[in-house]
């Protein structure tokens, strides 16, 4: 088995960490590895996954074709060290108007402008609360949990989301860093929702986080995400990878409002695998980027549930393709799909689903919901669902709807004293319900004045 000094001695050197050239190469991949000092078997899986990846082709479906992206223009690590801003002069004055509306105090709209702190490649996170560790819960980046707690890692990396299940999965294997990792002890509750946030601010790169969460038997674990981008210049790619693991009669609640910028590849893939009685939601919020994601759910035992419930909003120049992907396995499973989308200005909303009752999953059940909002005559919504009932006992109940505001509800809000843009944002805002009601209240807050920025930059309302 070929450790990591044997690597040293087959590599001609390696890339300094905030030294990467573009592109993706095996001397690339042994380069993160090095850097990260890590063990021969996690050096293994990415060399493997480097592979792969260039014997898959890249994707032909979809949308994916018409934005013609090169993986090679991009620099595939970021080192924590780059060269900080050191005014309020260097930063994006379109951040600086975001952070103001979205009444960011000014020590954290530092933090996200990048002047105290740099985070792409590595992730940041504030001290994990000793509530936790007297629980036995472990939090921590997975970087730490590689060193730390290797056995778990090992056990569970790549076994929901493997290297080889397409192409984005195999790129994220080779070359991820940073990202979240969660153990929950068997009957344990975590005490408040663990947090994590990401960032990208150099130009022209990619971020390849990668998390994972286990809840053990009977364990209950709220996890809650937050995604930025502040970079101007250039366009970013960004390829996640989450995978959770639900055990027997646990449940697992993952949150993410990711407010990328326009300049963002967001092609992500999360999926997680529910056992005898377990549970897994999955809350998405989209704004910002081209996106491609589907969460999925594999409920692989008996009375296993899930649910995904997403929305999207989708801008001028953008494409927002979201979804699920839910598989029965087990008996007498439940399933659970809410899409909401929103085009403006001329962008593309679209919901694209699959639903999969394999013959063993007698007496299951899925619900699929899908409504899309257009508010303009340029803008776009499709649904392309996929379902396949295979077994003979399974039910599965599909809807979807398009539409653009009612005239009669604009008339009667009015007619109440309310003014045009208002009254269109309390429509939205109430087509948006279904979803951001599950958030906690601190994102749902923060999800309120999204919504009203994003109708103020489709010029739906008049900014204020």
């Amino acid at each position: 088995m070929e450790s990591t000094t044997d690597l040293d001695k087959v590599s001609l050197g390696f890339y300094k960490p905030d030294n990467f050239p573009k592109g993706l190469t095996r001397k690339v991949v042994e380069s993160i590895s090095h850097i990260k000092n890590e063990p021969s078997w996690l050096s293994e899986f990415r060399l493997k996954a480097f592979e792969v990846y260039e014997q898959k082709p890249m994707p032909t479906w979809g949308f994916i074709p018409q934005f013609q992206i090169n993986i090679d223009d991009y620099v595939h690590y970021v080192g924590s060290n780059q060269k900080k801003k050191k005014s309020w002069d260097e930063v994006d004055p379109e951040i600086l108007r975001s952070f103001e509306k979205l009444g960011i105090p000014e020590h954290e709209r530092k933090y996200l402008a990048g002047i105290e702190t740099m985070n792409d490649s590595e992730t940041i996170y504030a001290n994990v609360k000793k509530e936790l560790t007297d629980l036995g819960i472990l939090f921590c980046d997975i970087d730490t949990a590689i060193r730390e707690y290797p056995e778990l890692v090992r056990e569970y990396l790549g076994t929901v989301v493997t290297i080889g299940d397409n192409k984005f999965s195999a790129l994220n294997s080779a070359v991820f860093s940073g990202g979240s990792f969660a153990y929950i002890p068997k009957g344990v509750k975590t005490p408040m929702p663990l947090q994590a946030y990401f960032k990208v601010t150099a130009a022209s790169s990619g971020q390849y986080e990668r998390t994972l969460l286990i809840a053990d038997e009977g364990a209950h674990l709220e996890y809650s995400e937050g995604c930025t981008s502040v970079q101007d210049k250039g366009t970013n790619f960004h390829t996640a990878v989450v995978e959770l693991v639900a055990k027997k009669n646990s449940k697992i609640f993952y949150t993410t409002i990711q407010n990328w910028k326009k300049n963002m590849y967001n092609w992500t893939v999360k999926r997680g695998i529910c056992e005898e009685a377990a549970h897994i939601t999955w809350t998405d919020c989209n704004i910002g980027a081209n996106t491609i994601k589907y969460p999925g759910i594999i409920l692989q035992g008996d009375h296993s549930t899930g649910d995904v419930l997403s929305l999207a909003f989708a801008g001028s120049g953008q494409v927002q393709d979201t979804g699920a992907r839910i598989i029965h396995v087990g008996k007498n499973t439940r399933s659970n799909i809410l899409a909401k989308g929103v085009a403006l200005d001329g962008g593309i909303n679209s919901y694209r689903g699959l639903v999969k009752f394999e013959p063993s999953s007698k007496g299951s059940y899925s619900h699929i919901k899908c409504d899309g909002l257009m508010m303009d005559n340029r803008s776009q919504s499709h649904a392309y669902p996929y379902n396949d009932v295979s077994g003979e006992e399974g039910t599965l109940n599909y809807e979807a709807t398009v539409s653009k505001i009612d005239d009669d509800q604009l008339f009667y809000l009015q007619s109440r004293g309310m003014n045009e843009d208002d009254a269109k944002l309390l429509i939205i805002n109430g087509f948006c319900e279904g979803v951001t009601k599950h958030l906690d209240v601190e994102y749902s807050v923060e999800m309120t004045k999204l919504i009203k920025m994003i109708l103020e930059d489709g010029k739906v309302i008049a900014e204020t």
